[in-house]
C-alpha cells in the first residue's frame, strides 16, 4: 500500500506535470471506483488544476472549478503516467484500469488496481473534508507543528499496542504496515509494547524515529518518476517484508508476526530483547 513518503512524492510529481493543464476526460473503467455520485466524475472536465494535495495517503486534484478530485489508492492501486494515452475511451471491466484522466497535452494517467479486492476510492467533492476518510484524519507526522509533546498528548491513555496505534489514520495521518514497522526498529521498540506505557525518553526516541524515518523516505523518493517509487519504496526498507534476512544494525535474523490480512517484521535483538514473538493475534513474548 502507498504509504506517506509515496504519497508525497505522486503530489509532486502531480504538481509538477498537471498543475496548470486542463482535464478533457476523466473515463471510469470501473463503476465500483467512484464513491460520489453527485457532482459526477465528468464535472471535472473542461477545468484547469490548480493545485495538488496529500491528505495523509489521500491524493487531491484541485480544480479551478472549485471541485477536488480526491483518490485513495488502497492496498493495491497505483497511478502509471503515461507521456501519450491510448486513443479511444477505455474498455470497462477489462483488466486493472479503474480510472483514467486526459489533459489537453494528450497525456495523463491512469489509476489501476491490482488482484481480486476492489477497494480503490475516487471521490469529486467541493470540500476535501467531505471524503470520510479525510475528515477522520488525526494529525500529519511531517507537518511543522507535529511536535514531541503532541505525538506524547496522542498515546497517553492509548491503551492498543504501538503498532497499531501507529497505522491508526484517526491517531496519525500516513503511516502504515511498511512504515510502522521501519519506525519501530529504527526506535528499538516492540510493536506489541503498549503505547501508554512510553516513558518521556522513550516517547523523543519514537518521535524522532518517526520524523527521521518518514523524512528520509520522502527525500528518497523526492524527483522520482511516478513508476518508479514501489521500487524505491521497497529497496529503502530495512526490515519490512524482510523476513529471514539478517537485520542491517545487529544481523540478527528478521522474523514475521501474520495476521488475518496482514504482517510485521522486527529484528529480536534490536526490538524486544532478543526474545522471538508468538506469531498469534495476542501475541505475547515467549518465556
Amino acid at each position: 500500500m502507498p504509504e506517506l513518503p509515496e504519497v508525497e512524492a505522486l503530489k509532486d510529481f502531480l504538481t509538477e506535470h498537471v498543475v496548470g493543464h486542463e482535464i478533457v476526460r476523466a473515463l471510469p473503467a470501473a463503476v465500483s471506483v467512484l464513491k460520489t455520485y453527485d457532482p459526477p466524475v465528468t464535472a471535472v472536465e473542461g477545468h484547469e488544476v490548480t493545485a495538488v494535495h496529500r491528505y495523509g495517503k489521500f491524493l487531491g486534484l484541485e480544480t479551478d472549478g472549485g471541485l477536488h478530485l480526491v483518490t485513495h489508492l488502497a492496498r493495491a492501486g497505483w497511478l502509471h503516467w503515461r507521456d501519450r494515452l491510448p486513443d479511444g475511451p477505455p474498455k470497462p471491466g477489462k483488466g486493472p484500469l479503474a480510472l483514467r484522466v486526459a489533459l489537453e497535452t494528450g497525456e495523463g494517467f491512469d489509476l489501476t488496481e491490482a488482484g481480486t479486492q476492489k477497494r480503490l476510492a475516487v471521490y469529486v467533492v467541493p470540500d476535501p473534508q467531505q471524503v470520510p476518510g479525510v475528515a477522520r484524519l488525526g494529525p500529519d507526522p511531517l507537518a511543522a507543528d507535529f511536535d514531541e509533546p503532541r505525538l506524547a498528548g496522542l498515546l497517553s491513555g492509548e491503551r492498543r499496542q504501538l503498532k497499531g496505534a501507529l497505522r491508526d489514520q484517526s491517531l496519525l495521518a500516513g503511516v502504515g504496515n511498511a512504515y510502522s514497522d521501519e519506525i519501530l526498529h529504527a526506535a528499538r521498540m516492540s510493536p506489541f509494547k503498549l503505547a501508554a506505557s512510553l516513558t518521556e525518553p522513550e516517547t523523543h526516541t519514537l518521535y524522532e524515529a518517526l520524523r527521521t524515518t518518514l523524512t528520509e523516505a520522502v527525500e528518497r523518493s523526492r524527483g522520482l518518476a511516478a513508476g518508479r517509487l514501489k521500487a524505491e519504496k521497497k529497496s529503502g526498507l530495512r526490515v519490512h517484508g524482510r523476513t529471514g534476512e539478517a537485520c542491517p544494525v545487529c544481523g540478527d535474523t528478521i522474523r514475521e508476526v501474520s495476521f488475518s490480512d496482514s504482517s510485521l517484521q522486527y529484528c529480536p535483538t534490536c526490538q524486544t530483547g532478543g526474545k522471538p514473538l508468538a506469531d498469534r493475534r495476542m501475541s505475547r513474548l515467549l518465556k
